[in-house]
């Protein structure tokens, strides 16, 4: 049973999280696409916006899951799923507030980023040792 319940931590947390992100960058990139663009101060608050979304919603997987009894390493596989489908829907979203933003500013050598594959897999690093963070104070907590 405890599968069923990761499945259902991954679904709930991980696909509503994206939903919660892709509605962030979506607000971003309507913002960013006004006459001025968006102020610096404005993309600080998404990016932090994001950030918490990104850290809490695994780190309430991980906690959701140990209050099952399931085991630390079944906890951080559900947080470290629920991460990575936020990253990645993050990942493939960003690069159009940046070029909308290169855009609205006129600098066109902004216009061309594309993140690596590099940059991606470090992205992915980060995403597992994040959710190996939250995974340890989810253990401590319950």
């Amino acid at each position: 049973m405890t599968s069923v319940n990761s499945l259902v931590n991954i679904a709930v947390f991980g696909i509503g999280g994206a939903i919660l992100v892709a509605a962030l960058l979506g607000l971003l990139l309507v913002l960013s696409g006004s006459s001025r663009g968006a102020s610096p101060r404005m993309l600080t608050a998404f990016g932090v916006a994001s950030i918490v979304l990104w850290v809490v919603l695994p780190a309430l997987a991980a906690l959701n899951a140990m209050s099952v009894g399931a085991g630390f390493w079944v906890a951080f596989a559900g947080a470290s799923a629920v991460a990575i489908v936020m990253y990645a829907v993050n990942a493939a979203l960003l690069p159009l507030v940046v070029r909308r933003q290169a855009l609205v500013s006129g600098r066109s050598g902004l216009s061309g980023i594309r993140p690596t594959p590099a940059v991606l897999a470090g992205g992915l690093v980060i995403c597992l040792a994040m959710a190996l963070f939250v995974t340890g104070v989810a253990a401590v907590l319950s």
